[in-house]
């Protein structure tokens, strides 16, 4: 249980003290013009914890990762631009620190005036951000704690990491969730401890592997778990189609199986797929039935029964839990049942989660009103984490 909040720690104060604030500012930036950031939603969710702490007249001093840099400074992954944007977010300037614990960040913490803002340069620009060695781990840690009196973490897209500025630092400082940790584990509660009943969850992605703890967790708990994504192609297989060029792991496809026995009818797949000669937008695709995959095509998308039926299913619904698009729903051709299951999850009389990742993408990405679901996770890799039941290590450190 978390055990202090952001309210606990406006209450006592800020004014003037030192707000160490790890945000989850790990947006996407536009291939084809490197620099724009092409969805500013992570950026977006943590404003109501910075605008707090700004007008209560904290110094606050934000932190976080972008990318997979190598513990060393790297211009491709800079957070630069994420510093012009959330000023304009904020409405006030951010002071960017062109690094994390060297002298320009030293200089700027200590220049800090009563409500302004700081972004330290990305964490990973240092090796002991994500190093296995506790010491070292430990020792950035130790640096990052002397910047601030406080430590609130609002990053829930990192939480599931053991990483200096996620768990290690927590130990060093008195320590609060924000809004965002908050919100996001009181919902994932709800949906892996008291669902209310029919219970849909709605699965996509790439792999069964990525998702089979998740699935062997929720399996006793659902109603119907909907199977697409390239994930879908391997349960196929299980069911003894072929599938084409389609993604298959080979490894997995006992495990569908028994996964499909266990189930007793509760995991429905698709009945037909948009299959392409290749995986590219102008590619020659056509629908057709699922278990008549042809030899040279491979499936970038459900098909429009599919749809229907993955829709009927959710509109019964009072709770639905969905991760993972449909299809290659960045690809005009294929994202129409990443678009349908999405409307038909808007649709239900109950309660809906988006469970972060390329699911929050496809929301944003497709034009959906995101008003329409009841919470969209900004932690794609956490929510499935904590759903499988695991000890997320940042949350486990607000718990202490």
């Amino acid at each position: 249980m978390i055990l202090k909040t952001l309210d606990d720690l406006l209450g006592e104060g800020v004014s003037g003290r030192r707000v160490f604030v790890r945000a989850d500012l790990n947006v996407p930036f536009d291939k084809a013009n490197p620099g724009v950031i092409s969805d500013d939603g992570r950026a977006r969710a943590v404003l109501p914890t910075l605008i707090a702490l700004r007008d209560a007249g904290a110094k606050v001093i934000v932190a976080s990762h972008l990318g997979r840099p190598k513990g060393a400074p790297d211009p491709k992954f800079t957070l630069a631009p994420v510093a012009t944007r959330l000023g304009e977010l904020l409405g006030s300037d951010v002071i960017f620190a062109e690094d994390t614990v060297g002298a320009d960040a030293q200089a700027k913490v200590e220049a800090l005036a009563d409500g302004q803002v700081l972004l330290l340069e990305n964490l990973r620009f240092n090796e002991g951000e994500t190093s296995k060695d506790d010491a070292v781990r430990g020792a950035f840690a130790d640096e990052l704690a002397t910047f601030a009196d406080y430590y609130v973490d609002d990053a829930f897209g990192a939480v599931h990491r053991k990483h200096a500025s996620v768990y290690d630092v927590a130990a060093r400082l008195p320590h609060y969730a924000g809004g965002l940790v908050v919100k996001e584990v009181e919902v994932l509660r709800k949906v892996s401890e008291t669902p209310e009943k029919p219970y849909v969850v709605v699965l996509g992605g790439s792999k069964v592997s990525d998702k089979l703890a998740v699935i062997q967790a929720l399996l006793p708990k659902v109603d119907k778990l909907l199977v697409g994504g390239g994930m879908c192609f391997t349960f196929l297989k299980a069911q003894g189609f072929e599938v084409g060029k389609s993604l298959l792991e080979d490894e997995m496809v006992s495990v569908c199986a028994d996964l499909l026995e266990q189930a007793q009818g509760r995991i429905v797949l698709p009945v037909d797929v948009v299959a392409a000669t290749e995986f590219s937008a102008d590619a020659q695709h056509d629908v057709v039935e699922a278990s008549a995959i042809p030899a040279d095509r491979l499936g970038l998308d459900i098909g429009p029964k599919s749809t229907e039926l993955f829709a009927s299913a959710i509109a019964g619904a009072k709770t639905v839990f969905w991760n993972g698009p449909m299809g290659v729903f960045e690809l005009a051709p294929f994202a129409a049942g990443t678009r349908g299951v999405a409307e038909a999850i808007t649709k239900i009389d109950g309660f809906s989660v988006v469970g972060g990742g390329d699911s929050a993408a496809a929301v944003r990405t497709l034009g959906l009103d995101e008003t329409a679901f009841g919470h969209i996770s900004t932690g794609g890799g956490a929510s499935l984490e904590y759903l499988e039941g695991k000890t997320l290590p940042g949350v486990s450190a607000l718990e202490k």
